[in-house]
């Protein structure tokens, strides 16, 4: 316990700083023995999966800290789910990379670690491929292997740099991982920030290419092999928010809805300066032609406008060509704080992603995975009724576990405001609303105070323009709110710690009248039960 309250303090000091991963490391590697993780074993099966807070629909470690999801890759029927982990603690430290499969994108098998430190350096993010045509020759063709390219944080600065690119395979489905002799693969002698790398096979030049962060923009590289590597070019120089390190980019191809058009969307992380302080992702939307990835966007467009969907990146070989994303549910603001134990942090929900054009221009759009309804159980139907003032509403099943979707119609005089309240009994709420004057989706959430962390309750704003009708589409879970408004043009993801489970939910519409339309309740099952 003393050992993570230190962890703690130097995180909050030294967080994202150079100093703060050397001490991190140190306490980490010499301060930790596996001794807590032996006790933890003992932790009887009956409370696992339902400590206070732990989410019941979304994936979480069996204990100690996780972030980045990584190595995201689909083959023979199982989606992989590696993520940035520290087996010795439940606050950032030696990364090393955790290991789950699923074949519904919804239950998920724990397996065990795939990638330790060793003495090169750390595991940080990366991603894996299906070398299908065994391009690497770790397989064969009738027995491809996957490869997994990943950043080794060395261990102290050396003639190959702070950070390096690596590649490890596997000959059985990815349960068990060597590591390339000649690691590393890829090095910059100077960057002090060379990390991230995300590989895709690119059907037009027949090669591998890699995104990469290299500090303050994205590198791109290709390869025929996976081992041998060759600049392409660089993007991001003036281009988009750069109020932190540029992180975990991705680069794919989508059609847009209705059209015979497809475009290039680069993401790219950020791990200061979102639309609401602290962590983000932004995107762009351009042309790749192979080599070089070229947009007309200026400013970033953000993925989501919720503090809490971090370095999320989609799955490699996703059966019918996919894009389906996964985010970290946290910001580096409060992540190595918040009160959940004996783990820390969760993903976010699998999302599908496809472009939309409105009014000339081209937007991302984020929907849950249809698979998630799989989990839907019983169902409660809201009457439709005209709202004036406060409306209480009667859910029969658990409000922090469960899938709303509502549909509201503005009258001739739209309301200034219109919103959905949930609160318990002692007074924790957590609220959802437009706001016509300012022209906003608000989202805010009120509980018990979290030490060391300032503004954690303060309202969230997401620009928002009325269309007459409006659609909202919320996931809840223990901890946490995922907001989809109009069909998922709009998103916010948000963490939400109340003291006891809500128990209300009240409609409101103030100053002026709305209808609601529809209104659909389900409870969700636990995807650990």
């Amino acid at each position: 316990m003393l050992r993570d309250l230190l962890f703690e303090y130097i995180g909050h000091i030294f967080r994202n700083k150079v100093l703060g991963f050397v001490l991190l490391f140190t306490l980490s590697t010499y301060g930790c023995s596996r001794h807590e993780s032996v006790r933890n074993e003992s932790v009887v099966q009956d409370t696992l999966y339902h400590e206070q807070f732990r989410p019941q629909y979304h994936f979480t470690p069996r204990e100690k800290w996780m972030n980045d999801p990584n190595g995201m890759v689909y083959f023979d029927g199982e989606y992989h789910l590696f993520y940035q982990h520290n087996p010795d603690s439940t606050v950032w430290g030696p990364m090393h990379w955790g290991h789950a499969v699923s074949k519904d994108l919804t239950h998920w098998e724990h397996l065990p670690i795939a990638l330790y430190p060793d003495s090169i350096g750390f595991i940080f993010s990366g991603s894996a491929v299906a070398d299908l045509n065994n391009s690497s020759g770790f397989g064969t063709k009738e027995e491809p292997p996957l490869v997994a390219i990943f950043t080794y944080r060395h261990r102290k600065r050396s003639t190959k740099g702070f950070e390096s690119q690596a590649i490890a395979y596997s000959l059985d489905k990815g349960r068990t991982w060597i590591k390339y002799k000649d690691n590393p693969v890829l090095e910059d002698k100077k960057s002090l920030g060379f990390r991230d790398p995300k590989v895709f096979w690119h059907v037009g030049s027949k090669r591998w290419l890699m995104v990469i962060s290299s500090e303050d923009r994205v590198r791109i590289y290709s390869s025929i092999n996976l081992k041998e590597w060759v600049f392409e070019s660089d993007f991001g120089d003036q281009i988009g928010a750069h109020g932190g390190v540029w992180e975990c980019p991705d680069l794919f191809e989508l059609q847009v809805e209705g059209t015979d058009i497809s475009k290039w969307v680069m993401l790219v992380s950020v791990g200061k300066g979102g639309p609401n302080g602290g962590s983000a992702t932004q995107y762009f939307i351009g042309d790749f032609n192979g080599s070089k990835f070229l947009t007309d966007q200026v400013t970033p467009k953000w993925m989501d406008y919720g503090r809490d969907n971090y370095a999320g990146v989609t799955w490699s070989g996703s059966p019918d060509g996919r894009k389906i994303l996964l985010g970290w549910m946290s910001n580096w603001q409060y992540a190595n704080m918040v009160p959940t134990h004996p783990w820390r942090s969760a993903m976010t929900i699998p999302c599908e992603l496809t472009l939309i054009e409105t009014n000339g221009e081209y937007q991302l759009v984020s929907r849950p995975v249809v698979e998630l309804k799989s989990l839907r159980k019983q169902r409660n139907e809201i009457r439709p009724m005209s709202l004036s003032g406060y409306q209480e509403v009667e859910i029969k099943s658990r409000l922090d576990q469960s899938e709303y979707l509502f549909s509201f119609d503005f009258g001739q005089e739209e309301p200034e405001v219109l919103g959905l309240e949930w609160s318990n009994q002692l007074g924790d709420t957590l609220s959802v609303e437009y706001l016509s004057e300012g022209g906003y989706i608000g989202l805010r959430s009120s509980g018990p105070e979290i030490p060391l962390v300032k503004n954690f309750e303060s309202i969230q704003r997401a620009p928002y323009q009325s269309k007459e009708k409006l659609k909202i589409h919320v996931l809840m879970d223990w901890s946490s709110i995922e907001l989809f408004v109009d069909d998922g043009s709009l998103v916010m993801t948000s963490l939400a710690f109340p003291t006891v489970p809500y128990e209300t939910l009240k409609i409101y519409s103030l100053k002026g009248e709305t209808t609601l339309k529809e209104g659909i309740v389900w409870e969700l099952k636990s995807i650990w039960e």
